[in-house]
C-alpha cells in the first residue's frame, strides 16, 4: 500500500503526524515481551521437577493483540478526545479500585484484582494514564479563581487513599511521583517542591512503620549482609547468563524464581539472552522516553506538553524501578516491566498510556480543524 502526504485520509494523517520512531520502539518492546513470555511460561506453569507449558505465553499473545488495538486506537484521538477518554478512564479506574476493597481477590494480604472470568483485572493500573492527562488539563487550564496545583489534589487524594487501603504502596509511589513530575514540568514554585518532598518523606516513613512487607523489604535491602530470596535468584540468573545468555529455553534459575514471568521477567532475559538483550531493552526504553519528551517539548499547547511529558515519564520510571529491583539497585516493589511483563492489566494500561502520548505528540499544524469526530466526540482541540 502506498500513500503520500497529499492523501487526506485518516490513516494518512495519522501516519505522517505520529512519531514513528517511538511507535517502532513500542512494537519492539512488545515483541521482546512475547519472546520472553515463551521463555518464562514453562517456569511459571511448572517447576524444577514439574513439566511446564506455554499457557501464559498463549494468553500473552492474546493480550498483546488487544493492546496493539488499544495503542493504535488511542493514538488516533485528538487532544480534546484524549481529555474525555482519560477522564472516563480515571473515574472508572477509581471506582474499580474502590470495588476491589470489597469484591477483589486477596493475594498475600493485598486486594488489587477483580476476577472477570477470562482475565484478572487490576484497575489501579489505569489510574496512571487517566491521572496524568487529567492533572495536565488542570495545570494547563486558564481558571484564575483557585490555585491550580492545589486543585490537582482533588483527583490525587482519593486515589492515594484507595491505593493505601488495598494496600499497594508501589502504585501509590508511582502516582505521587507522577504528580510531582507534572508540577515540576508546570513550573510550580519552590514552595510546592519543598512541600511535596516533605510529604513524600512523611509518607515513606509512615509506610515503613505501618506496612510490615515494606518494613521487611527495606530492612533487607539496607542490610549489606543479607540478600532477599528473589533478589538473590535474580542476580544468580544474570550471572548464569553472562554476556550472550545460555540460549532460549535453556535457563534453569528461572524455575526457582517466583514471578519469573511478571515482576522478574528482566532476570529471565538476562539468563537466557544475556546482557545483550538487557541492553537492548534499556536502549529501547531510552529511545522511547527521549523521543516522547522531545516531541512533547515541541508541542504548541501547554496541555499537550504537560500530558505528553507526564505519560512518557511515568512509563520510564516504572521501567527503571522494575529493572532496578531485578539487579538489586532498589528494594523489591512488585512492579511490572511495561510492555514486557506478563499480564493483561499491565499491558493494556501501558498501551493506553503510550497511545495517549502518541496522540498528544503528533505533529499536526492544522489537524485540529481536519479531525473527524470519533465515537461522537468532538474532534476540535481544546
Amino acid at each position: 500500500m502506498s500513500f503520500s502526504r497529499a492523501d487526506r485520509s485518516s490513516f494518512s494523517d495519522w501516519w505522517w503526524t505520529v512519531d514513528r520512531l517511538a511507535l517502532v520502539a513500542m512494537l519492539g518492546l512488545i515483541g521482546i515481551g512475547l519472546m520472553l513470555a515463551f521463555a518464562a511460561s514453562p517456569a511459571a506453569s511448572g517447576g524444577p521437577f514439574t513439566e511446564g507449558n506455554f499457557h501464559y505465553a498463549a494468553r500473552q499473545v492474546a493480550f498483546a493483540a488487544i493492546a496493539a488495538c488499544i495503542l493504535g486506537g488511542a493514538s488516533l484521538l485528538s487532544p480534546a478526545q484524549v481529555k474525555l477518554v482519560a477522564t472516563a478512564t480515571f473515574v472508572l479506574a477509581l471506582l474499580g479500585s474502590a470495588l476491589v476493597l470489597f469484591a477483589g481477590t486477596e493475594v498475600q494480604g493485598s486486594r488489587r484484582w477483580l476476577e472477570l472470568g477470562w482475565i484478572t483485572l487490576q484497575p489501579s493500573e489505569f489510574l496512571k494514564p487517566g491521572f496524568a492527562v487529567l492533572t495536565a488539563a488542570i495545570l494547563a487550564g486558564r481558571a484564575r479563581r483557585f490555585s491550580r496545583p492545589l486543585a490537582t489534589l482533588l483527583p490525587l487524594v482519593p486515589a492515594v487513599v484507595i491505593l493505601l487501603l488495598q494496600p499497594d504502596v508501589g502504585q501509590t509511589f508511582l502516582l505521587l511521583a507522577l504528580w510531582a513530575m507534572l508540577l515540576f514540568f508546570a513550573g510550580v514554585s519552590y514552595k510546592w517542591i519543598c512541600t511535596i518532598g516533605g510529604g513524600a518523606s512523611a509518607l515513606g516513613v509512615g509506610a515503613y512503620f505501618l506496612f510490615p512487607h515494606v518494613h521487611h523489604r527495606l530492612a533487607q535491602f539496607l542490610n549489606p549482609d543479607q540478600t532477599g530470596y528473589q533478589a538473590g535468584l535474580a542476580l544468580e540468573a544474570f550471572a548464569h547468563g553472562g554476556l550472550f545468555g545460555v540460549g532460549p529455553g535453556a535457563g534453569t534459575v528461572k524455575y526457582r524464581l517466583p514471578d519469573a514471568h511478571s515482576d522478574f521477567i528482566f532476570a529471565v532475559a538476562g539468563e537466557e539472552f544475556g546482557l545483550v538483550l538487557c541492553a537492548l531493552i534499556v536502549l529501547l526504553f531510552c529511545i522511547l522516553t527521549i523521543r516522547l519528551l522531545l516531541r512533547s517539548a515541541s508541542a504548541r499547547e501547554p496541555f499537550a506538553q504537560l500530558a505528553g511529558a507526564g505519560l512518557a515519564s511515568v512509563a520510564a520510571l516504572q521501567a527503571f524501578i522494575n529493572m532496578g529491583v531485578a539487579v538489586s539497585l532498589l528494594p523489591a516493589k512488585g512492579m511490572t516491566l511495561p510492555f514486557i511483563s506478563y499480564g493483561g492489566s499491565s499491558l493494556f494500561a501501558v498501551a493506553l498510556t503510550m497511545g495517549f502520548a502518541l496522540a498528544l505528540t503528533r505533529q499536526r499544524p492544522l489537524l485540529a480543524q481536519r479531525d473527524a469526530p470519533l465515537f461522537g466526540l468532538s474532534g476540535r482541540a481544546a
